[in-house]
């Protein structure tokens, strides 16, 4: 019996089961705009993926698009990369839309799923509109490098071209017959089924994917990567600059609270990174920058409100002007900025307010509070006698008669002797 699980045992290890290849697919997915964060998160899994020699990049995708540069460096780490990569769009109503479509052929093969659409790639500046000429050589450029690795990938290099110059989109059917992807597949399943086979140059050499009985493993983002990839959005960068500037703005009202302080540079630091990532107008900045003077300004200087409405000008003002782009996911929302800008202006005000309170509140202590005050007069005032006021006995003036026990009114004080009047 021994010798007989010792020959099974042997048998199983030489001769594997059917499908059991031991192919490893490493499988990542690309949801949202573009942006230098999913750059990095694509470069560390292909860096991964070439150290262990896997057999597969397997690349779920769906995004509006996202900025130039990242797209740039996310084309050439797939170019580059010496483990085939296979972009997929799916599920069913999801896209590769602008720089997503230009990643997506960039791949050895581009796989969508049925529902899905590709395209829309013509470029959009950021910030101050460029004249016709410069908007027609940033035209251009986009055309030539799309098609550059539509020639590269064997795909239809017209179609690809119309994607720019055009923002054409092509449906998962039209694409495949336009000879745009490689092939349509329902689900993950059927994907891997129909790669298996499949042969590829690299190098000059063939190189033929296994995929039957593959073993996926999903690479998520880690937590570094998906708190950038968080703060990267235009809504979140907006709110963490207000809550920087709040917390500034209150520590320099309340020097020594330390809190609002840190939260507040904690915040604009990483304000400060996602704004790398977006479509910044700095003239919104600027008025963001003046407004937070305004209100400052409103503690230190009586100006009626004129300050403060100032203030709530600059703020709105910037938050429309910080981000310029015509594409939807690279701006804020009017109803973060709705809410954001009155939450502030109400801050900001209360807090003048409570400081105009303040100052104009009469003082309790020193010599400021005891004008005011009311005393008895503890021996008769004829120009000059003594008082109780304020639990004390005091040397008091008056410049007119105060008999004995009446009640007076501090009306001066002058050096430690009262001036006082008959209440």
């Amino acid at each position: 019996m021994p010798r007989l699980l010792f020959f099974c045992l042997f048998l199983f290890i030489c001769c594997p089961p059917a499908g059991a290849t031991g192919a490893v697919v490493r499988k990542i997915s690309i949801s949202g705009p573009i942006t230098p964060v999913v750059a990095g998160y694509l470069q560390r899994n292909l860096q991964e993926a070439e150290a262990g020699r896997e057999n597969l990049m397997l690349i779920t995708m769906d995004t509006p698009g996202g900025l130039d540069s990242a797209m740039r460096d996310s084309v050439k780490l797939i170019m580059s990369s010496t483990v085939p990569v296979v972009v997929y769009v799916a599920p069913s109503g999801a896209r590769a839309a602008s720089a997503g479509a230009v990643i997506a052929l960039a791949a050895d093969i581009c796989a969508m799923a049925p529902g899905t659409n590709i395209g829309a790639a013509h470029p959009v500046t950021m910030g101050e509109k460029p004249d016709k000429v410069m908007m027609d050589k940033v035209v251009n450029d986009a055309e030539a490098y799309l098609e550059g690795i539509a020639a590269k990938r064997g795909k239809n290099v017209k179609l690809a071209g119309q994607m720019v110059r055009e923002s054409l989109s092509l449906s998962a059917d039209k694409a495949l017959d336009g000879k745009i992807i490689d092939m349509i597949s329902t689900d993950q399943a059927q994907l891997l089924a129909e790669l298996h086979g499949l042969s590829l140059i690299r190098d000059g050499k063939k190189l033929v994917i296994e995929t039957a009985g593959a073993e996926v493993r999903g690479h998520e983002m880690v937590a570094k990567e998906r708190i950038l990839n968080v703060i990267s959005n235009p809504n979140v960068a907006y709110v963490l600059m207000m809550l920087g500037f709040l917390g500034i703005f209150f520590e320099l009202s309340n020097p020594g609270v330390m809190l609002p302080g840190i939260v507040g540079g904690i915040s604009l630091i990483l304000a400060f990174f996602a704004l790398q990532a977006l479509p910044v107008n700095y003239a919104g900045v600027l008025l963001l920058l003046l407004a937070l003077v305004l209100f400052i300004a409103e503690i230190k200087i009586i100006s009626h409100g004129m300050l403060t409405v100032g203030g709530v000008i600059c703020l709105v003002l910037g938050s429309l002007f910080l981000f310029e782009s015509s594409e939807p996911y690279l701006r804020v929302s009017w109803s973060v900025i709705t809410v954001t800008v009155l939450a502030t202006t109400v801050f900001f005000v209360s807090a003048v307010a409570l400081s105009i309170k303040a100052h104009r509140k009469k003082p309790l202590t020193g010599i400021a509070g005891l004008i005011g005050e009311r005393g008895t007069a503890e021996t008769d005032l004829n120009h000059e006698g003594k008082v109780f006021v304020h639990g004390e006995y005091w040397q008091a003036s008056s410049d007119s008669p105060v008999r004995k026990g009446e009640e007076v009114a501090v009306v001066a004080v002058e050096g430690m002797r009262l001036k006082v009047k008959k209440a």
